[in-house]
């Protein structure tokens, strides 16, 4: 997942949505001296709202924030950019590009380095007490985008501009701009009565109060339900994870216990190693029933609430359902082309789950363990076939995947293609909101040129929201002044014990990669208006989906994959077995993800009058002919991606278009004649790919990258599915 900022009412809607998804503390966060400071004409300054000060153009003052703050500041950068707005909306002069367009993309400063505190409040350092803020923001910020989004004199103006344009064309990118900017009013509702107007703002309001409900629900699932195991509970775990659970203990007071937390992270390894069954039932069950556990946290009223609201509102712009509405402006364009690739990979996926089924109860029967599949083996025994298909042992893989070592991976691969030099950066230069923050400086290769920041925020705590994204602190623009990139890659690896390497997964150092596409994305922005740094969400996960191709290559594997003990390169022959294996399991990983955005897009399709979220999933999913062996990868009532906001409503199924893509360009790498190192492609997939953002149409970018459009077949062969005749 990433987030990136987009023009003044866009970027504020969407870091409003991002904030949504925010994790919340066990333990408070030890306050800090409070950031404001009062002036000699008696006014107070928040230092959240400052212009950013210090070397690289300035950075955020992270060891300056406080959440008693929060809500002044906030307060403040809307009442600031309300007045811009209405500078714009009422300029008395005929509407240009540069009086309304450029002016709007100015707008709003202030309000947008507070909300980069916010985000790093909600993601990274949550506490009960910023929770409360937030509860009670939402909705202001709710009725803050509407008057933005609902002036009428602002939207005659963009509209006019934008119509001009359609007779007498703008530049290029100016075009787009205006463009992006247009639709994005008239979606949400600008050319409204004003009963509509009202209505509209009112469901809107409605909505931000839910997602954050919703949100809040799945992070207290997440930190009240830990399992914690005794020393004769370990059997199967290695010692490393062994380590992890135990620091995981003791943080929570629990000294010479082990916890497995209720995070992906956690739950994950111990499903996969733990010898205990009865453990591995309760912690898949702790995990999977997150906002569904019948209490005061569960989330299936909220759920419906939400997909009544969200119809009720495109109604209101003629729209017959949600998708319809969501879909106009992606990709996929509409809600029945994103089914069709969905439903052309879903039976291969199944048949494969089928297979690989099968292939576990025969070593669970040759092992005598007299029992049957269920979702909480599946983890256990694919690692067992693993080992007996492919004498592939998984845990002596992560031997060879240290987290430092894979960083220093993703720099020279980061070299290679982009010409990027990666320097750290000396601790106490630039603040962080951690001490497990790091930082590093970003500069051109060849030139030196300054290009930006990249922070680093890797380990799980409590506090930080679970998974890994990436997100930007300030995007390259040139239309007012050239500014640098600060950018930021953040985990949830679990924090070794002093001393101890950071061991990893193959799938969590391919997730590292993934990420760090995402910020190589930010890094290498040629754009000239913030807009254009904004992104279409079944393509904006093609650019980082393409960089987990890079871990697997030679260059990678040969000098960058040594044991964490011995330093030893890794061998050739377990080379030669993760390739062999290299589509193992992809009956579980495609059928779980694929589960998940077919439910997606059947519930926004589906009519919500007295709709049962759980039977509805369950009917949905059976009809389907699910798998029993398997659930979805987010089940509905913790599916945060769709409901804690926006971003990924109807739009799950962006992972897979994305992966049509990435397979199609990967092919291009591997014909070329360098391989995935030739500079010829690498040139090419920068200059159209990555450098231009949103400022070139998805598909035409596409077209310029491979002179053609993409074609499924080589997902299909990736995955190991046969592929479709037509």
């Amino acid at each position: 997942m990433n987030n990136s900022h987009l023009s003044t009412t866009i970027k504020t809607m969407a870091l409003s949505a991002m904030v949504l998804l925010a994790s919340c503390n066990q333990k408070k966060e030890a306050v800090k001296p409070t950031a404001t400071t009062t002036t000699a004409s008696n006014t107070t300054t928040n230092v959240l709202l400052s212009e950013w000060t210090g070397p690289y153009q300035g950075t955020p003052a992270f060891d300056k924030m406080n959440v008693s703050d929060i809500k002044s500041a906030l307060d403040k950068g809307m009442e600031l950019n309300l007045k811009e707005i209405e500078a714009i909306a009422n300029n008395p002069d005929a509407p240009t590009f540069d009086n309304t367009i450029v002016a709007m993309e100015k707008a709003g400063a202030e309000l947008n380095r507070v909300f980069t505190y916010y985000g790093i409040l909600s993601s990274n350092m949550s506490s009960p007490e910023f929770r409360n803020v937030q509860k009670e923001m939402a909705p202001i910020l709710s009725e803050f985008n509407s008057k933005i989004s609902q002036n009428e004199k602002l939207f005659e103006r963009i509209k006019t501009v934008y119509d001009n344009s359609q007779k007498t064309p703008l530049e290029a990118d100016q075009q787009r701009v205006a463009q992006l900017i247009y639709e994005s009013f008239a979606m949400n509702g600008a050319a409204f009565d004003v009963e509509k107007k009202k209505r509209y703002a009112a469901i809107n309001k409605e909505l931000s109060e839910l997602y954050t409900n919703f949100s809040n629900n799945v992070l207290e699932d997440e930190e009240g339900y830990v399992t914690y195991l005794t020393k004769d509970q370990l059997s199967g775990l290695s010692e490393p994870l062994i380590k992890a659970y135990a620091k995981a203990a003791t943080d929570r007071d629990q000294e010479g216990k082990y916890a497995v937390t209720n995070t992906r992270s956690s739950m994950d390894p111990f499903l996969t190693y733990s010898n205990e069954r009865d453990i591995r039932e309760k912690v898949w069950k702790n995990y999977y029933s997150r906002g569904d556990n019948g209490d005061d946290k569960d989330n299936n009223a909220n759920i419906a609430k939400i997909l009544k609201l969200r119809k009720e509102r495109v109604a209101l712009l003629g729209h017959d359902n949600y998708a319809d509405w969501r879909l106009q402006n992606r990709m996929a364009k509409k809600p029945e082309n994103a089914m069709e690739l969905m439903n052309a990979v879903w039976p291969a996926a199944i048949a494969r789950v089928k297979e690989e089924v099968a292939d576990m109860q025969a070593v669970a029967d040759a092992n005598g363990d007299k029992i049957t599949i269920e979702p909480w083996d599946y983890r256990y025994y694919a690692e067992k076939v693993r080992k007996k298909k492919y004498d592939l042992d998984s845990d002596e893989v992560k031997q060879y995947l240290q987290l430092d070592k894979l960083r220093e991976a993703m720099f020279f691969v980061a070299g290679e293609l982009f010409n990027f030099k990666f320097t750290p950066i000396e601790e106490g230069k630039v603040p962080v909101f951690h001490e497990d923050v790091k930082v590093w400086e970003v500069t051109d290769k060849t030139s030196g040129a300054h290009i930006g920041l990249w922070y680093l925020d890797p380990f799980a705590r409590p506090g930080k929201r679970s998974g890994a994204w990436a997100n930007t602190y300030r995007s390259h623009t040139t239309f007012d002044g050239k500014t640098n990139v600060l950018s930021s890659n953040n985990s949830n690896f679990v924090k070794p014990a002093p001393g101890e390497a950071v061991l990893v997964s193959w799938s969590d150092a391919t997730t590292f990669f993934h990420e760090f596409g995402h910020a190589l994305h930010f890094l290498s922005s040629e754009v000239r208006y913030p807009t254009l740094n904004g992104g279409v969400r079944d393509y904006t996960e093609f650019q980082s989906q393409l960089l987990e191709r890079w871990l697997s290559t030679d260059k990678v594997i040969n000098n960058y994959l040594v044991h964490y003990k011995t330093g030893e390169p890794i061998p050739k022959s377990l080379v030669d077995k993760i390739k062999k294996a290299a589509t193992f399991n992809q009956g579980f990983a495609t059928t779980e993800y694929l589960a998940s955005a077919l439910i997606d897009m059947k519930l926004h399709l589906a009519d919500p009058t007295d709709i049962d979220i759980d039977k509805f999933e369950k009917e949905a999913l059976e009809a389907l002919h699910m798998p029993k062996e398997l659930v979805m990868r987010h089940r509905t009532p913790h599916f945060g991606h769709v409901f804690s906001g926006e971003g990924y409503a109807t739009a799950y199924y962006g992972y897979m278009w994305a992966d049509v893509l990435t397979s199609d360009a990967a092919e291009a790498f591997a014909e070329a004649p360098g391989g995935f190192y030739d500079k010829e492609v690498a040139a090419k997939l920068v200059k159209y790919l990555f450098a231009p953002r949103n400022a070139i149409d998805p598909a035409e970018a596409y077209r310029l990258f491979r002179g053609r459009d993409a074609k499924i077949e080589a997902l299909m062969k990736d995955r190991g599915f046969p592929i479709p005749k037509s």
